[in-house]
C-alpha cells in the first residue's frame, strides 16, 4: 500500500511544474480567446462587406505571429538557461544537469548491491528463499524505489 501511495506521490510531484505552467498560461489563453472573438467579429464584418480574401490573409498573418512568438519563447528559455551557466565551469554545468539521473542511478545501484548481499547472506546461512525475499524486499524499500522511479520517468511523461 505504501509503495502505491509513494508511486502516486512521486508521479504527481513530477507533474507539479507542468501544472504550474498550465496555471500560468491560463491568463494568456484567456487573452487569446478574447482576441480570437474580436477577430471573428471582424471577419464576419469583412464577410458582409465581401472582403473574405482579406480575412484569410489576416488569418495567415496571425498564424505567422503565433509561430514567431513560440520561437521567441523557446529562444528566451534557452537564453535564460545559458545565463545560469555563465561563470561556471563545464563540469559544474554538467553536474547540475545530471543531478536527477545520478541520484536515481546511485539509489538503484545501492538497492541492487544491498539486495544481492542480503540474498547471498540468507542463502549462505540456510534461510528459506521465501523468508529471505520478505526480509530483503521490504515494503519501505519498494515505496522509496517506486517514488524515485515514478518521479524520474513521470517527469518525462508530463514533458511530452
Amino acid at each position: 500500500m505504501l509503495s502505491l501511495v509513494s508511486s502516486l506521490l512521486g508521479f504527481a510531484s513530477a507533474g507539479v511544474p507542468r501544472l504550474l505552467d498550465i496555471w500560468q498560461n491560463k491568463s494568456d489563453q484567456k487573452h487569446e480567446l478574447a482576441l480570437m472573438a474580436a477577430q471573428r467579429e471582424r471577419e464576419l464584418a469583412l464577410a458582409k462587406e465581401g472582403f473574405i480574401a482579406q480575412a484569410q490573409v489576416e488569418m495567415i498573418k496571425t498564424e505567422q505571429i503565433e509561430m514567431q512568438t513560440q520561437a521567441q519563447e523557446k529562444l528566451a528559455i534557452w537564453k535564460h538557461d545559458s545565463k545560469l551557466a555563465e561563470g561556471g565551469s563545464t563540469w559544474v554545468i554538467n553536474l547540475r544537469a545530471s543531478v536527477r539521473p545520478v541520484v536515481t542511478y546511485i539509489f538503484v545501484g545501492l538497492l541492487v548491491v544491498v539486495d544481492v548481499a542480503g540474498i547471498w547472506y540468507a542463502y549462505s546461512t540456510g534461510v528459506a528463499f521465501a523468508e529471505a525475499m520478505e526480509l530483503v524486499f521490504s515494503s519501505e524499500e519498494m515505496a522509496i524505489l517506486s517514488a524515485i522511479i515514478s518521479f524520474h520517468f513521470g517527469g518525462r511523461a508530463f514533458s511530452k
